[in-house]
């Protein structure tokens, strides 16, 4: 297994999931999550996983963005097949090319909302991260907020400094998790338009994990899971 991501061809298709499977111990024996997905993202495309909870969409993700093993099948990030990569190579791979947003914000508590945004930023050794933050954050209309810390923040509040903080690295590829299921309806509204227009102006892919299907209706396509498997595939009617 070689340690380091070997460079990507340019142009590579963000993600590949060929005859993806995976299976995981439990009390009552093995579980199987995924079973044989086939899934393709191309460079800007939006593409919403649907369906059920227990589908398998969240560990869909976690294989793709390279933070579990699937069990079975191949894994290609911008080219790079994950299994001849480790742990550090895959994080160097992510790194500054793939971002993730979740439900709960995984903000750090102790630093503030401009420290959140410009951290990534920082370990990437980008310059002038801190204006760089300072400048998403007015993006996401959290300007006035950037010394405040998560807990000064309401939910919605929170999801934009995330947002700002994974897309301000200008990503090839956004995974988001269920980025509106901790908000109310007005929030939710707000964070998923930002979502949207600020995907489209990054030109990053995006992989939206979502139970509501007028927001997987924004997507170019949607990718329905069941029981681990592709039950269907649907192009937007937008």
């Amino acid at each position: 297994m070689t340690e380091v991501a070997s460079p990507q061809p340019e142009g590579a298709v963000p993600l590949v999931l060929e005859k993806v499977s995976l299976t995981l111990p439990s009390a009552a024996g093995p579980v199987e999550i995924l079973r044989g997905l086939d899934v393709t993202v191309r460079s800007g495309e939006r593409v919403a996983l649907v369906g059920p909870s227990g589908s398998g969409k969240s560990s869909l993700i976690a294989v793709a963005a390279g933070l579990e093993r699937p069990t079975g099948g191949r894994v290609l990030l911008f080219g790079q097949d994950l299994a001849g990569v480790d742990e550090d190579g895959r994080a160097r791979l992510r790194r500054g090319r793939v971002s993730l947003v979740f439900q709960s914000f995984h903000l750090l508590p102790n630093m503030t909302a401009e420290e959140n945004v410009a951290a990534p930023l920082e370990i990437a050794r980008v310059a002038g991260a801190t204006e760089t933050a300072k400048a998403w954050l007015d993006r996401v209309g959290l300007s006035a907020r950037g010394r405040h810390y998560p807990h000064q923040l309401s939910g919605g509040e929170q999801q934009r400094v995330a947002l700002a903080r994974a897309l301000a690295s200008r990503p090839a590829l956004l995974f988001a998790d269920e980025p509106t299921g901790n908000l109310d309806a007005a929030n939710a509204a707000h964070v998923a338009d930002l979502m949207f227009d600020l995907v489209a102006e990054t030109g990053a892919a995006l992989v939206l994990v979502t139970h509501d299907e007028h927001l997987a209706a924004r997507a170019d396509r949607a990718v329905r899971l069941r029981d681990g498997r592709v039950a269907s595939e649907s192009l937007s009617a937008a």
